[in-house]
């Protein structure tokens, strides 16, 4: 008669560490902007480029959660401008307002996430055709509301959000308000990630959706929050938008493509099942790491626009190749 082994009798495998790849990417490409403009390794410029960067960090932890379920969102720029030009509106100028308005801005926003999720997850239309007319639908209410045109005004207190930095902080000597607040919210979608049912729910949608429904995983609910995420994390960029950038009706033109490439840039995989709250976030440091490498070198506008198209369709490719070995 034989026994099985003992499982401390079985071999380990010796334990790797994962190196995300797009940290590796904004060492390099920080290193780069450090060489060129030095002062970028003080603390207070550092502080100043997360500052910057965050509205796309944060674009970026939302459409991942939508990645990860087997989509896209296309609404997120449109929604981020009609939270600047809403907000400038509706506030005008009143700072007694500020707050009761951004609890409006997010009621919209939640709003359009649900009717996205809706769309997708009952009348199974593709995300990309469903989020592009919510994109056209929300830019067209954006503008005819405004006018076509910025009006109205920004208190202090809600420009406070995306440009108030405080002084004489210790190790870092300023932090900027911007960028509490991102570290917020990836805190916060890391935990919904990784700290609830929810994100091994989105995983094994995204994985495989028909064997997920099969297993009992409420994949039409996984899909709605997913989108809904993703529009609460458009109106938190739209508000830090508004705050350093003031009233543009063009506040957040073409930013659901940057979220989408820097989501893939930090290794997510855009058929769904495969990515990280810090493949996002690393992706997005190094998609702004890029442009701000840019503009250092004085590159023009046209050629930063070609070379994000240039990263989507590498990434694309790498996550097809990647696909194919593992099957």
């Amino acid at each position: 008669m034989t026994t099985a082994p003992q499982a401390s009798a079985l071999p380990r495998r010796p334990a790797r560490i994962a190196l995300n790849a797009g940290l590796v990417i904004f060492v390099v490409l920080y290193a780069a902007i450090a060489f060129l403009q030095p002062n970028y390794l003080e603390p207070g410029l550092f502080m100043n480029f997360l500052r910057r960067a965050a509205p796309l960090v944060i674009l970026a932890c939302g459409q991942l959660y939508v990645i990860l379920t087997g989509g896209f969102d296309l609404s997120m720029g449109a929604v981020a401008t009609l939270v600047v030009l809403a907000a400038s509106i509706l506030i005008n100028g009143d700072p007694e307002t500020t707050w009761a308005v951004i609890g409006a801005l997010y009621v919209m926003g939640i709003a359009v996430g649900l009717i996205n999720g809706l769309v997708v997850a009952f009348l199974k239309v593709p995300s990309i055709i469903a989020t592009l007319g919510a994109m056209l639908s929300v830019n067209g209410l954006a503008l005819a509301w405004s006018g076509g045109a910025a009006r109205g005004d920004l208190p202090e207190n809600f420009r406070n959000l995306g440009r108030l930095v405080l002084r004489d902080v210790p190790i870092v000597g300023t932090l900027p308000m911007a960028v509490i607040v991102l570290l917020g919210f990836v805190a916060i979608a890391w935990w919904g990630l990784n700290g609830t049912v929810y994100g091994k729910r989105a995983l094994v949608v995204g994985d495989n959706p028909r064997a997920a429904e099969l297993a009992g995983t409420p994949v039409a609910d996984t899909r709605i929050l997913a989108f809904v995420v993703s529009a609460v994390s458009a109106v938190t960029a739209g508000i830090l938008l508004g705050g350093f950038s003031g009233v543009s009706v063009n506040a957040g033109e073409g930013l659901e493509l940057q979220a989408i490439a820097a989501c893939v840039i930090g290794g997510a995989q855009l058929l769904g099942g495969r990515g990280s709250v810090w493949s996002a976030v690393f992706g997005a440091l190094s998609l702004f790491a890029l442009f701000t490498l840019l503009n250092l070198l004085g590159l023009p506008q046209a050629l930063r626009d070609s070379i994000q198209g240039a990263i989507l369709i590498a990434a694309v490719g790498a996550t097809v190749l990647r696909s194919r070995r593992r099957a």
